[in-house]
């Protein structure tokens, strides 16, 4: 594929105000699925979130419920079964109409609105299993980003080999659900910017 270089992205002053369009805004994604494996397992709830590059500004994208037909979802295994039963997502993809065409035609319509295409890195926590779905079931979602991502779990890995104390200092909380999962994958890099990155 060719090569899209990023152009340097200048600072850009920290506002709590409303996101404007901008190639410097941050596209954060988050999935929950049957399972691990995008070959046999599928996509059951993406949410989505924009930040200004800053982080600041936080606007909550569509959290998209997809129905799945009890076939898929009587493969799933005893983790994904009971912690998607928790949190109610098995019920919620039971009632849910919503295909992945619609799907990925709404995140697309909201994308629009804050971010021009293939400006923006995918970003989230563990983000490039995310897009192994995402390149499989919503492939023009997927094209939307620059081919790049911004995952922050290499700051976690790289903290608790470099830096337990900053690596216990921010303790995921497991929750499973695809807007707070997003939420804190954000307070995460927030984290790790603050007391592990050294900024000038």
């Amino acid at each position: 594929m060719p090569r899209m270089e990023s152009p340097a992205i200048a600072p850009a002053k920290v506002s709590s105000g409303e996101l404007s369009k901008s190639e410097r805004n941050l596209v954060w994604v988050d999935c929950e699925m049957t399972g691990l494996h995008p070959e046999t397992d599928r996509l059951l709830e993406i949410a989505v979130v924009v930040t200004g590059p800053h982080l600041e500004a936080r606007t909550d994208g569509p959290v998209l419920v997809l129905r799945q037909e009890e076939d898929v979802l009587g493969r799933m295994d005893k983790w994904n079964r009971n912690t998607h039963a928790k949190t109610g997502l098995l019920d919620k993809v039971r009632a849910s109409t919503l295909g992945e065409e619609d799907a990925q035609g709404e995140l697309l319509a909201f994308l629009a609105r804050y971010v021009p295409a293939h400006a923006s890195p995918m970003c989230g926590d563990c983000v490039s299993q995310d897009r192994r779905f995402l390149v499989r079931y919503l492939p023009h979602f997927d094209a939307y980003f620059h081919y790049r991502n911004l995952d922050v779990a290499t700051l976690r890995e790289l903290a608790r080999r470099w830096a337990p104390e900053v690596y216990r200092g921010f303790r995921k909380k497991q929750r499973h659900t695809a807007l707070a999962d997003v939420h804190e994958a954000i307070d995460a890099l927030e984290h790790y910017r603050r007391v592990f990155l050294q900024i000038p």
